[in-house]
């Protein structure tokens, strides 16, 4: 920033101390600006706590007893599960997700399809084109250009080229997706289990039915909150979860005080070695429960949404680390001296004096971390929704103040029932933990393949860091990857049935809506047929405007043809309306419609595309009919001064033209006197009414098709169709001015 300053008068030393003092005062702003920053950043780390960190936070309850499901047999064992747990979290949590992971946003939002929105915007990913070249003029459509020769080039046109790998993408997506929904499903049944379980441990007498109907009372009260949203209850979170962080720190540093303070030399990585040479198979297996030290750093991504990289980096670095390697420190070293306690190793490193105050703090903090996990698995499911891969579901907004914050209805009752069914069918820590474990470490995996793509594709790293990441990250996680594998009949099928389901039911889906948007795209009537059939359309074209809905951004879709060929008449105005998706986290509000004109101004006929982000919501209320008429408005008084009435690929967005303007104007006022009349026959028109006209097509699998479309066709994606919300509810259309075109489409 540049200051210009100027003395009317006085000498040199007094025109020096002038500048001095102007200089002085620059510099006291810039430090309170500093000053300001740092504390609203440390403010935002705090907060992050409450959001990001549950999850991870409550490992400490549960760790020990699932690497240890029968007691740990000698010292060493304890020493090296330690040691493992120490580099696992280093490596994993902290250097991978905390430092490199978490650059991979995507403006601020996490999660495995923000990472695959990203890729979208630089390469041809997407399956449904439905893109325009004026998306990628979005403000926040950004993406690094990419040199012509450059390996990440090569990598580019490979991907693009085959329609094997966009697919194969896709489904690395769903699969990674379908996990977190999984680990939505077992963050509540381990955590507030693992926590419940403390009333045992000081009342032995207490039945296990006991804690299993404690834990199941609680998960119910959870669920039932959901509809009120994160936002009102959010201020809790931070103080809970950061008691929390200082209580197991705390305890952590009196256990290693207390009771074997040689514990701490596990962090030399030779007791890794010394414990997997040891302990065989047995040793190896029991890393699917040293694995749970980590569970929660996906979320970590997932939630990132409403704060700063770097203030969840300091969170994690200045707290969390520190606190969770104190808190396992400690338990180790009070099973140095009770080695048949680890199976509730946590509650019984806790003093006697502050064992009660410790509980409701932990359970508090199971809740928080479940809550967490939860508002993660609505907002992927939101996200998978956008790229059209999830059945349409209701979503709700919770907070006014943060877009994040949603509620899903349906999907909560589902992860409840799922949830609950979980507890009380499991009843067990182990098994729910081994099942934990598979849908934690399949997700890392989804997450490292998904970050090689970004590293070359995005950011442009050189192959060699690329490799040493891929390395680092694929040992340590195919090594927790083989010890799941064992655990699979004790607890591990559990997470790969209920992400079957959802990933035949999302792929299925998006298979359908791919064929039903291809039928659009190949049967689209032509601009020529149009024209042939005269201003009136070669029909009665009655007062009002119709809006027709239609999945294409280009062209006359086939329903329209399709619906004048069965009714006699049409409205006098026709808006052809697309609502779209785009890979970007959000659309802003003066740049969300296109709008253009179809044939000549006689015809009054129009499109316009509606955009959103996957971040966005389409409201339920006349906001956006309001809004797509003043755009309608807008564009008229902007055209008479461009031309092109024909259905060109360009469009106009708000006072942006991006039709070229006319060279020349035989009379302004003429052009002036015809956009006035045609501004007030479009507001009559408005006026006589509007009729909402959507295309309810059925799609069905040919006689010859194989047995397995057949079924996922005929039967998977019509029972879906079925269930799902309509377009007429999701676009919040009034039934008394809804017309449905039905047709029949064979893939």
């Amino acid at each position: 920033m540049m200051f210009w300053v100027e003395v009317q008068s006085g000498n040199l030393h007094s025109r020096s101390t002038y500048y001095y003092l102007v200089l002085s005062s620059l510099l006291m702003l810039f430090s309170f600006a500093q000053k300001f920053s740092a504390l609203l950043l440390l403010r935002l780390a705090y907060q992050s706590l409450g959001v990001v960190y549950g999850d991870l936070g409550t490992s400490p309850l549960y760790v020990f007893y699932n690497t240890f499901p029968h007691g740990a047999k000698d010292r060493e064992d304890v020493i090296g599960a330690l040691s493992l747990i120490i580099y696992s979290l280093t490596l994993v949590p902290l250097l991978k997700y905390v430092f490199i992971v978490l650059r991979a946003n995507d403006n601020g939002q996490g999660g495995t399809f923000a990472l695959y929105s990203l890729l979208c915007r630089h390469a041809n990913l997407k399956i449904i084109p439905n893109q325009h070249r004026t998306d990628e003029e979005l403000t926040t459509y950004s993406r690094a250009t990419i040199h012509e020769r450059s390996f990440a080039a090569k990598t580019k046109r490979w991907l693009e080229t085959h329609a094997f790998n966009k697919n194969s993408i896709l489904m690395l997506v769903l699969v990674g997706t379908c996990m977190v929904i999984g680990d939505g499903i077992l963050t509540p049944a381990i955590s507030v289990l693992s926590a419940a379980g403390g009333i045992k441990v000081n009342r032995p007498d207490v039945d296990s039915g006991v804690v299993v109907l404690v834990a199941v009372v609680i998960l119910v009260g959870l669920f039932s909150l959901q509809h009120y949203g994160t936002d009102r209850v959010g201020w809790l979170f931070a103080p809970i979860v950061l008691l929390w962080f200082l209580l197991i720190g705390g305890i952590g540093m009196y256990n290693i005080w207390n009771y074997d303070s040689s514990v701490l030399k596990a962090f030399s990585p030779v007791y890794i070695y010394r414990y997997l040479r040891r302990g065989g198979r047995e040793g190896w297996t029991s890393l699917g429960g040293i694995l749970l030290s980590i569970t929660g750093t996906e979320a970590l991504f997932a939630d990132l949404a409403h704060f700063p990289v770097s203030s969840v980096q300091i969170a994690f670095t200045l707290v969390v680390f520190p606190c969770l390697l104190l808190a396992y420190s400690g338990q180790a070293a009070y099973l140095l001296l009770n080695l048949d306690h680890t199976k509730d190793a946590f509650y019984r490193s806790i003093p006697e004096k502050i064992y009660w105050p410790v509980f409701v703090v932990a359970t508090a903090a199971a809740i928080v971390a479940s809550q967490a996990t939860i508002t993660a698995t609505f907002s992927i499911i939101k996200q998978a929704l956008a790229h059209g891969c999830f059945p349409r579901v209701k979503v709700v907004h919770t907070s006014k103040n943060f877009l994040g914050q949603i509620y899903i209805p349906d999907m909560n009752w589902i992860l409840m029932i799922l949830c609950i069914a979980v507890t009380a069918g499991f009843k067990n820590q182990n098994q729910i933990g081994n099942a934990y474990g598979t849908a934690v470490v399949l997700v890392m995996l989804v997450t490292t393949l998904l970050m090689i793509l970004i590293m070359l594709l995005v950011w442009h790293c050189h192959w060699i860091l690329v490799v040493i990441f891929t390395l680092t990250s694929l040992v340590v996680e195919c090594t927790y990857f083989s010890a799941v594998l064992f655990k699979v009949d004790q607890g591990g099928w559990a997470p790969l049935v209920i992400a079957g389901v959802f990933f035949i039911i999302m792929y299925v889906w998006h298979y359908g809506t791919l064929k039903r948007y291809e039928f659009e795209m190949h049967s689209k009537v032509s601009m020529a047929w149009v024209l042939g059939l005269g201003p009136s359309l070669g029909l009665v074209r009655v007062p009002g405007v119709g809006l027709v809905y239609t999945e294409l951004a280009s062209g006359v879709p086939h329903i329209f043809s399709h619906f004048i060929t069965n009714l006699p008449a049409i409205h006098s105005v026709v808006v052809f309306v697309c609502v779209k998706y785009l890979p970007v986290y959000t659309v802003p509000e003066e740049e969300r419609f296109l709008v253009k004109r179809i044939g000549p101004k006689n015809f009054h006929m129009f499109r316009c595309v509606a955009r959103y982000g996957y971040k966005d919501l389409h409201k339920k209320d006349d906001d956006f009919e309001k809004k797509l008429f003043h755009n309608l408005f807008v564009f008229v008084k902007l055209e008479s001064m461009m031309e092109g009435f024909s259905d060109s690929d360009e469009y106009s967005l708000y006072g942006q033209q991006t039709v070229e303007s006319r060279d020349a104007v035989s009379s302004d006022r003429v052009s002036s006197h015809t956009e006035v009349d045609e501004l007030e026959f479009l507001n009559n028109c408005r006026d006589a009414g509007v009729v909402h006209i959507l295309g309810n097509t059925v799609v069905r699998a040919r006689r010859d098709s194989r047995f397995y479309k057949k079924i996922a066709v005929d039967y998977i994606y019509a029972f879906l169709r079925k269930i799902c919300r309509e377009h007429s509810v999701i676009f919040n259309i009034p039934h008394e001015s809804l017309l449905n075109v039905g047709q029949i489409f064979y893939v």
